[in-house]
């Protein structure tokens, strides 16, 4: 049989098991079957476009030359919004399921659409040590287009289609932070377009309210058309070093103790159970031992998390060298754990290697394609946390994250909290170093309930001076919400610059109590 007849065969199989078990069924219980056949296809030809387009807008330098231009076509829309009277909220146009957030935003079906087609890499200046871009510019394109040149930016947060726009706007982190903070605090400066169409450039001392009050705004202040962000020499190699721990207060006491060092270029624990850990630290270096490279970032490499559990299986210490780029996207194939849930086999040596050039499916993609049933059984059954916690309550929130949720590997990365005006903040009046406890994965608790749930786990980042990434599922009230963050900044220039009747106050965007 010819294999033409044979795939034909196969599909027709494909087709009639599918008719005869439902097709909502098969989305449900038997996800992998689509993600596989359809998903990981289309989501190769995603990154294909977006990789080609990156390069010729490049090599043509036509990014430079438009930007003022379609900044300008913002504007416009901005200011034909107000012609017509202002009569609805305004957001961009960029549509739900392209965001990497797993929240389903109803609200751009009913408020004014700002088209924002801004994706682009505008300037390196290596003298001054800063590279310029467009808000929709990727981490994966980003980190592509530096490290070629010997720079990397001080802060790269995990996933490959994470966007400047989103990790300004919300926030971003990654296992670099004890030494830089968050992602909005390696940039230095901001180009928003406001609610009368007018262009502003803000830094710490160029309109510096509206600097330190962008990130955490969520796009209600204004649409941010460029960033400034800061720049660092790159490495070929992490040296990394992974050391299984046990016991809760152990674990807790390592991971402090090797979050305030600042020769650790990198800090990061992975927590498997309440009493079992790996604790990395890792440090960027030129040179390396041949016999330990590892280039974790290959298709058919095992997945990162399941990687660094063999070191705790066998109650070992280990040495290893990381290209750097490797390093920086080493939870994108997985996305953290949580392809696990939708393809079971993924980390199969026989799949990776058959199949693994293709993995991830795009989070966008799954968002399109995941259907009214699937939603609500990711909202009942499965967490997506991150919670900001002061180091100091790292072990009580352990234990709090396991009788709530019991989900597992929790995900542990240290960062410095200055003492910023904005959003978020610490308590005092120093800088203090926080922890950011990231769950993700179908909670083991018996009586999970999710808003119940997750209400109390609000309560508790309350009570501890804690915040909670936006992105995620709030189910807190307003006046919790603003018990959480502080908005004396943030109300202010809403009020200040009009945006009230702009843009939604980011409580009413992000909050399930209030979400349209």
């Amino acid at each position: 049989m010819s294999p033409v007849w044979s795939l034909g065969a196969g599909l027709l199989l494909l087709l009639l098991w599918v008719r005869h078990r439902g097709l909502e069924a098969v989305l449900v219980h038997h996800r992998w079957v689509f993600v596989c056949l359809f998903l990981l296809p289309l989501s190769i030809l995603f990154d294909v476009y977006y990789q080609l387009r990156a390069w010729a807008v490049w090599r043509l330098h036509s990014a430079p030359r438009q930007h003022g231009q379609r900044v300008r076509h913002i504007q416009a829309q901005v200011r034909e919004w107000k012609n017509e009277g202002s009569k609805r909220y305004m957001c961009t146009g960029r549509p739900g399921w392209l965001t990497v957030s797993l929240r389903v935003g109803k609200y751009k079906k009913i408020h004014k659409n700002i088209m924002i087609n801004l994706m682009d890499v505008l300037e390196v200046d290596s003298e001054r040590q800063i590279v310029r871009v467009e808000p929709l510019v990727s981490m994966g394109q980003l980190t592509a287009h530096l490290n070629p040149m010997g720079w990397t930016i001080p802060v790269v947060p995990e996933l490959d289609d994470l966007t400047v726009g989103g990790l300004i706007m919300g926030t971003g982190i990654e296992s670099s932070s004890h030494i830089y903070g968050l992602f909005q605090h390696t940039c230095v400066a901001y180009e928003l377009v406001l609610a009368d169409g007018s262009l502003v450039r803000c830094s710490p001392t160029e309109n510096s309210d509206l600097f330190y009050a962008v990130p955490w705004s969520c796009g209600t202040l204004g649409f941010l058309v460029a960033a400034e962000i800061k720049m660092i020499p790159a490495k070929k190699y992490v040296r990394i070093h992974y050391e299984p721990v046990r016991g809760l207060q152990k674990i807790c006491e390592k991971f402090t103790e090797e979050s305030k060092k600042k020769e650790n270029s990198f800090v990061e624990g992975l927590v498997y159970s309440l009493e079992e850990a790996v604790i990395m630290t890792g440090v960027l270096t030129d040179e390396a031992e041949q016999s330990k490279i590892n280039r974790i970032g290959n298709y058919y490499k095992p997945w990162f998390f399941k990687h660094v559990e063999k070191y705790l299986k066998a109650d070992r210490t280990g040495i290893e060298y990381i290209p750097s780029r490797h390093y920086y996207h080493r939870h994108t194939r997985s996305i953290f754990w949580e392809l696990q849930d939708i393809i079971p086999f993924g980390n199969n040596p026989i799949f990776r290697y058959l199949f693994g050039w293709m993995v991830p499916p795009k989070i966008s993609l799954l968002k399109l394609t995941q259907g009214e049933a699937i939603r609500k059984l990711y909202e009942q059954h499965h967490v997506v946390q991150d919670m900001l916690v002061p180091m100091k309550s790292l072990e009580k929130s352990i234990q709090t994250f396991h009788v709530d949720l019991n989900v597992y590997p929790l995900w542990l990365c240290p960062f410095i909290l200055p003492n910023n005006p904005g959003m978020v903040h610490p308590k005092g009046d120093e800088a203090e170093l926080y922890v950011d406890i990231g769950a993700y994965g179908e909670p083991k608790r018996k009586q999970f309930e999710a808003r119940a749930s997750m209400r109390q786990m609000e309560k508790f980042v309350r009570s501890v001076h804690g915040f909670q990434m936006l992105y995620a599922d709030c189910y807190m009230t307003r006046e919790e919400f603003w018990d959480m963050f502080d908005g004396s900044l943030y109300h202010k220039l809403r009020e200040q610059m009009n945006c009230k009747d702009a843009f939604p106050e980011v409580y009413d965007k992000i909050c399930k109590a209030a979400r349209h």
